[in-house]
């Protein structure tokens, strides 16, 4: 087990999602950054799916009850274990007693604390992962707060083998995958059902604007300013599904883009989807910062995962043969 010393509000247990029950209103939920969950399971020979902490508010301190295997990855940080500096992208074990802290990232918002064995909370409709408008989910469908005790399940690969050692993070391993060095995010999408009730001037702007996104920005969905679509006349329209990277444009006219706690349905016009192999990116970037839009096909967009899932693939390869030596 591991107690939650400290805790700012909103850093929940989450795994890869909730996926079936969309049809119930419940939403997928599961980490912002999936690739790195996936990977600080990997690193520690658990399965992908294995629940971990995902923190985006800093600083978090917790205490480990036993002698626990555990990893780093995420947006670039500060941590320390027992007093001494653990590596953002590094996995390593704690003795019981050891306290681990976390501090505000210098690049990136969510860092992820996975650990051998993965967390384990029940699972509600299939996943450990918190729900926090339904309330389950994660720690009694809630976020983390202090005197907490978070129980981790048992693994075969805590006791034996090597823990420790790192692996390079997506962002300098998969081609593409940095901001530029005009420090804009370059989001690639495709057009959604709507994207021609719009002009062609809208449409236009939405793909020469460098978006910002908005501190009112959640797990929920980025808002995004810098300009404003709006359709030559008002549309009603029905609900409609909605799914995680959907941009989605409100009669305001500054778009939203859906992220992993989405609504399930909507009414507001889809512009455009951000392809799931910018997702993780997406879940990385703070309020504050620049993206923009370039458009691909649906080729592309499948295609575009390969990088990823070979980056994965690679790492747990590495990770299995470091922990047999």
């Amino acid at each position: 087990m591991i107690e939650i010393l400290a805790s700012p509000a909103f850093n929940t247990i989450q795994d890869l999602g909730r996926h079936g029950a969309r049809r119930f209103g419940v939403s997928t939920s599961g980490a912002m950054d999936p690739v790195a969950l996936t990977a600080g399971n990997a690193l520690l020979g658990n399965d992908d799916n294995a629940a971990g902490i995902e923190i985006q508010t800093f600083p978090v301190r917790l205490r480990f009850s036993a002698d626990t295997a555990f990893a780093l990855t995420g947006a670039d940080h500060d941590a320390t274990l027992a007093g001494s500096a653990v590596r953002p992208w590094w996995c390593t074990r704690a003795k019981a007693g050891d306290v681990l802290a976390i501090t505000a990232p210098r690049r990136g918002a969510r860092v992820y604390t996975t650990f051998g064995g993965g967390i384990d909370v029940p699972r509600v409709l299939g996943s450990r992962s918190t729900h926090l408008r339904g309330g389950f989910g994660g720690l009694e469908g809630r976020t983390l707060q202090a005197g907490d005790v978070v129980p981790i399940g048992s693994s075969s690969n805590s006791g034996e083998g090597r823990f420790d050692f790192g692996v390079a993070p997506p962002d300098v391993a998969v081609p593409g995958a940095a901001p530029t060095d005009d420090r804009v995010l370059r989001i690639r999408v495709m057009r959604a059902g709507e994207y021609d009730l719009f002009s062609e001037a809208m449409q236009a702007t939405f793909w020469s604007t460098r978006w910002k996104i908005s501190a009112r920005s959640d797990r929920g969905g980025y808002r995004l300013t810098g300009g404003k679509l709006t359709l030559d006349a008002p549309v009603e329209m029905r609900s409609h599904g909605v799914v995680a990277g959907v941009v989605q444009v409100p009669p305001a006219g500054e778009p939203i883009i859906q992220m992993s706690d989405a609504n399930t349905a909507g009414g507001y016009p889809k512009m455009a989807a951000v392809i799931q192999a910018d997702l993780w990116r997406l879940g990385q970037a703070t309020p504050g910062s620049v993206i923009a839009f370039s458009e691909v096909n649906y080729q592309d967009a499948v295609a575009a995962m390969a990088p990823v899932n070979d980056y994965l693939a690679k790492l747990r390869a590495t990770a299995d043969l470091y922990r047999a030596l």
